[in-house]
């Protein structure tokens, strides 16, 4: 028997008896929730400036100068494979930090046509393969990752909101992500 938490946080008790250990997230996709792993802070909805004023995450697409070593496979273009083994999508783009020169984001565009984002530390590029491996999430939640107001700038709140989607995940993407290991 569940019982509702509060209408404003989402949540239900899984167990009614005193002392039941924790709230579990009650919507449809528990990786919105704000909750556990998929927590996140309301931080300002407005971008990060670098020293000169600019918003300091951008796609590389937009950039001069920017480009990817030779020497590293260029994910662009790749294939994403989600933690069920599906296709997710195909990386578009490049999202880079303007003031310490490394990728920050890979843009996806999912099978709705939407684009977005990935954080870099969930991802791995598998270069022979020409993929992107993204454990975090399944194909399907891919459709409902927070995104971003404008085309070219992510805000605070909206990375955020996007580092929680992916953290949510690991957890609450799969079933047999939440029982216990023994």
């Amino acid at each position: 028997m569940s019982t509702r938490l509060s209408p404003a946080l989402d949540a239900a008790w899984p167990d009614t008896f005193p002392g039941a250990p924790v709230a579990v997230p009650a919507g449809a996709n528990p990786l919105l929730s704000n909750m556990g792993p998929a927590s996140y802070a309301n931080r300002a909805d407005r971008p990060d400036l670098t020293v000169e004023g600019h918003p300091k995450i951008q796609p590389m697409s937009i950039l001069s100068g920017w480009s990817v070593s030779e020497r590293d496979p260029d994910p662009r273009g790749m294939r994403v494979i989600a933690g069920d083994g599906e296709v997710a999508g195909i990386v578009t783009d490049l999202w880079v930090d303007r003031s310490e020169p490394q990728i920050r984001y890979y843009e996806v565009e999912v099978a709705n046509g939407r684009r977005v984002l990935v954080p870099f530390p969930v991802a791995r590029v598998k270069a022979r393969q020409r993929e992107l491996r993204v454990k975090a999430i399944h194909a399907a939640h891919f459709a409902d990752v927070p995104g971003t107001r404008l085309p070219d700038q992510v805000t605070l709140l909206e990375e955020d909101r996007i580092m929680a989607y992916f953290a949510g995940g690991y957890l609450w993407a799969d079933p047999s992500r939440q029982e216990p290991v023994l």
